[in-house]
């Protein structure tokens, strides 16, 4: 008898770098089985920092860099123990560094915290989740996740211009976290603690769970990789709150 020929499975469209950016934050999961099938990472890593750059201008142009030094030293402990000149010394320095400081932030900070993240992520999901991947593929996933920056950057921005000359809040400008709710004089380790409960980071973590998930759905069905990711946050939030209990 003759055997019916078998077609082969289609192979699956691979959707574009730009296709990517714009599913990461409509469509993940689809989008990131595709960036687990051909990992890359080079437009979302130059969309976050041509926004973080953008964030870094926006700063230099609306913060008043004498006034927020002023400030800062004397919301120090050590102010009480400062002469006046010691002060204006530290404050013409901070407001000299500052802004090119902070375009070097924001330079180099996404692609930085992009390859720490990844690299204690892939750690991570090899010895909690036991799946194997390369570092390309860990590096993809994150920097697409951080795509959530397209929404907090620009956000950001508005809320530089929107506000009168030199009174955003550098400490927590989009306040979009529960941070926002407490008084003025609350504890530093409680302000550390609810600044972690913030809705871009819970956003982001949501989609590292999801792109690393696409690695090997078998092994991490179900809450597994949330669980995982959600882990190395809670972590992290324990060495920041003890860190401000113990220098605060």
């Amino acid at each position: 008898m003759a055997t019916i020929p078998v077609p082969a499975p289609e192979a699956q469209a691979s959707i574009s770098p730009f296709g990517r950016v714009i599913g990461v934050l409509f469509s993940p999961g689809k989008t990131f089985e595709d960036i687990v099938r051909k990992p890359g990472w080079v437009l979302p890593l130059v969309l976050t920092t041509i926004l973080s750059i953008g964030v870094s201008f926006a700063i230099n142009q609306r913060i008043n860099w004498r006034e927020f030094m002023s400030q800062q030293i004397e919301k120090s402990p050590r102010a009480a123990r400062m002469s006046a000149e010691q002060k204006q010394q530290q404050i013409e320095g901070g407001a000299k560094f500052s802004p090119p400081f902070t375009y070097a932030i924001g330079a180099l900070g996404p692609i930085f915290i992009a390859l720490i993240i990844s690299l204690v992520m892939w750690g991570a999901y090899s010895l909690l989740g036991g799946v194997s991947t390369n570092f390309t593929t860990a590096f993809g996933i994150t920097a697409h996740a951080f795509l959530t920056g397209l929404v907090s950057s620009p956000l950001f921005i508005l809320i530089l211009y929107l506000k009168p000359y030199g009174t955003a809040d550098l400490d927590n400008p989009i306040a979009a976290n529960l941070a926002a709710l407490l008084p003025e004089e609350s504890a530093k380790w409680l302000v550390a603690l609810c600044k972690s409960f913030d809705i871009f980071t819970i956003w982001t973590l949501i989609l590292l769970a999801i792109g690393f998930a696409a690695v090997n759905p078998k092994k991490l069905k179900g809450a597994k990789s949330f669980t995982i990711a959600f882990t190395v946050w809670a972590v992290f939030v324990v060495c920041r709150v003890g860190w401000a209990f113990i220098f605060s």
